[in-house]
């Protein structure tokens, strides 16, 4: 873990945060001073993550394709801390593999409704947060496939491809109001989805590593270090972009 403290005194709010990623980003937001507020469907995995990190962490329940949750979760932050700093949406589901034809309006919807309406979601109630401050910074966890799409992957390609430019829109919605929005999109990353489709990480990194030019693919710490990045001062100059880690992916 970094010793630099960039998010000293910072609020950061994680949805997905029980998740392989949503834990690198709540650890290392942690790490670099920041109190972090752990959200996750799974209550009790957010709250157990949230007892790692120290007394100023806290878990709670959201699903962000409830409107109520979300704003029950925002509230809860209001009445704890008083402020809201930064947002990183995460939430994700297990996606389903399929083209428009064979994907169910279900599995559709599912996919737009997590990724996508959640964002939207989060944003509403905690830009309001925001707004009396003068600043904050929300961050979107897109992908690669928002950028170059991948057969059998129509709901994600589309959902993660909105999420970026959900940010480019809040952007400009709010630059005036001192509130930068991004995303970040990794290519593959160690992480336990990927054994949907490999029977365990060493497998999947053989197969998808020649796919990147630095022939490998990333560690969770990896991204969750953009991420802490866009969320700190460091990046005070940056709003309504993409931040591509993907170790070369789109590039060729």
């Amino acid at each position: 873990m970094p010793e630099m403290k960039r998010l000293s005194s910072k609020v950061i709010l994680i949805t997905g945060a029980a998740s392989d990623l949503g834990a690198a980003f709540a650890r290392r937001c942690s790490a670099e001073g920041a109190s972090v507020i752990c959200t996750d469907i799974d209550d009790g995995a957010a709250k157990a993550l949230a007892g790692t990190l120290g007394d100023g962490s806290i878990g709670l329940h959201c699903d962000v394709t409830d409107a109520a949750s979300v704003r029950r979760a925002v509230k809860a932050t209001q009445d704890r801390y008083g402020k809201l700093d930064g947002v990183v949406h995460n939430a994700a589901i297990a996606t389903e593999d399929g083209t428009v034809v064979s994907l169910s309006e279900k599995q559709w919807r599912q996919e737009i409704d997590v990724t996508l309406t959640g964002a939207f979601l989060v944003c509403k109630h905690a830009i309001p947060l925001m707004e009396p401050q003068g600043s904050g910074s929300i961050v979107f966890i897109a992908s690669t496939y928002g950028h170059v799409a991948a057969p059998q992957s129509a709901a994600y390609c589309a959902a993660k491809a909105g999420l970026i430019h959900l940010a480019k829109a809040i952007a400009a919605d709010y630059a005036l109001a001192g509130i930068r929005a991004n995303s970040v999109s990794p290519g593959a990353v160690k992480t336990n989805r990927l054994l949907k489709r490999w029977p365990d990480l060493d497998a999947a990194e053989t197969a998808l590593a020649s796919a990147h030019l630095l022939n490998r693919i990333a560690e969770p710490d990896e991204i969750a270090g953009a991420v802490a990045y866009l969320l700190s001062p460091d990046s005070a100059f940056v709003t309504g972009t993409d931040l591509l880690v993907d170790g070369g992916f789109t590039a060729i």
